[in-house]
């Protein structure tokens, strides 16, 4: 599948989809070993946060949970042509109201897991049609194969960031 177009997304979009490299699918397929092989080499930082005010690693997953969710229920509304605009979302306000910090590591681990292979299903079936299939979130128009795009990026983004502030390994 070939890359989305800039006229196909906001320029915010560009942080994730260019971070995206090769066949998406395989992309999206690799992030359900490597992200769970990254938290688990790295537990017990599970709580670390690199600067006060700062997501933990926990948090940090938790977040990648909640912007899939979000990212994929944008992409199906869209795909199946639904027209309404969608909000968007304070990604902060839904770290702190989530309390990451009571769960353990290793349920996030596995839910992540669950979400990316049930979301897998719904990605691979999309066709053409519905995969340029567009809608509105955040009052931005953004279409469906795009937001396929952002799902993989956004998680390399945050790779990218728990390596360099966080000294992941």
């Amino acid at each position: 599948m070939n890359r989305p177009l800039p006229n196909e997304y906001p320029a915010w979009g560009e942080t994730y989809i260019g971070k995206v490299d090769g066949d998406i699918f395989q992309v999206l397929n690799d992030q359900i070993t490597s992200i769970p092989d990254l938290f688990r080499n790295n537990a017990g930082k599970e709580n670390y946060a690199y600067a006060e005010g700062k997501w933990t690693l926990k948090e940090m997953l938790g977040h990648i949970i909640d912007t899939e969710r979000i990212l994929v229920y944008r992409l199906t509304c869209f795909a199946r042509n639904d027209q309404q605009p969608l909000p968007g979302f304070e990604e902060d306000d839904y770290v702190i109201n989530a309390r990451f910090h009571q769960r353990e590591l290793e349920d996030l681990l596995e839910e992540f897991v669950a979400l990316r292979k049930a979301n897998l299903y719904l990605f691979k079936s999309l066709n053409e049609v519905e995969l340029n299939r567009k809608g509105t979130a955040s009052n931005r128009e953004i279409n469906v194969k795009s937001i396929l795009f952002i799902v993989a990026g956004h998680i390399i983004h945050h790779v990218s960031i728990l390596k360099e502030r966080y000294h992941v390994v």
